[in-house]
């Protein structure tokens, strides 16, 4: 039987030379484990304040310079949504509570799949963190130069969502 600590050892000490098989992953050339190249879940938040939506200016690689949602990676064994609100604080300062998915996000190629909530703010001051240059609220009709492909289609599902929950709450 396995014990918990002796899955979070290495495969082998001495790190030996890995050859690529399938599917994206690799095989130890010494012990022949499969070592699984599994996808990195990272959350974002979109959230409505002051008659716009809390954009970050990213003072990290990658997209230096350009706007994005506050984000980040979820750690091994963490909630989404618990993930989500420790980013947000993190990044923007504010204090929020998650409210509905606005979607799911990945690219063929890509390692990263992305899961993305509105939220709504519950307190805290919007500020620029320490990944971030600039933090501010756009209108989600004039957005700035966004960093990821993905940041527009985002905001469109974002605002048919917005949508079909006022249709809802009318009839």
């Amino acid at each position: 039987m396995t014990t918990e600590p002796d899955l979070m050892q290495a495969h082998h000490p001495e790190l030996p030379e890995l050859t690529p098989i399938n599917g994206g992953h690799h095989k130890c050339v010494e012990c022949n484990r499969v070592i699984y190249s599994d996808p990195k879940v990272a959350v974002a938040a979109i959230i409505p304040l002051d008659g716009g939506i809390v954009l970050l200016k990213r003072a990290i690689e990658p997209r230096v310079g350009k706007w994005s949602f506050p984000s980040g990676y979820v750690d091994r064994g963490e909630k989404l949504e618990r993930a989500l609100e420790r980013e947000v604080m993190e990044e923007s300062g504010l204090e929020v509570s998650v409210d509905w998915l606005v979607g799911v996000y990945s690219d063929e190629g890509q390692a990263v799949v992305l899961v993305v909530y509105h939220a709504e703010p519950k307190g805290g001051e919007l500020i620029a963190g320490e990944e971030t240059s600039e933090a501010r609220v756009f209108n989600a009709d004039r957005m700035p130069d966004l960093a990821f492909e993905h940041d527009d289609r985002i905001v469109r599902d974002w605002q048919a969502g917005l949508g079909m929950r006022d249709r809802n709450t009318k009839t």
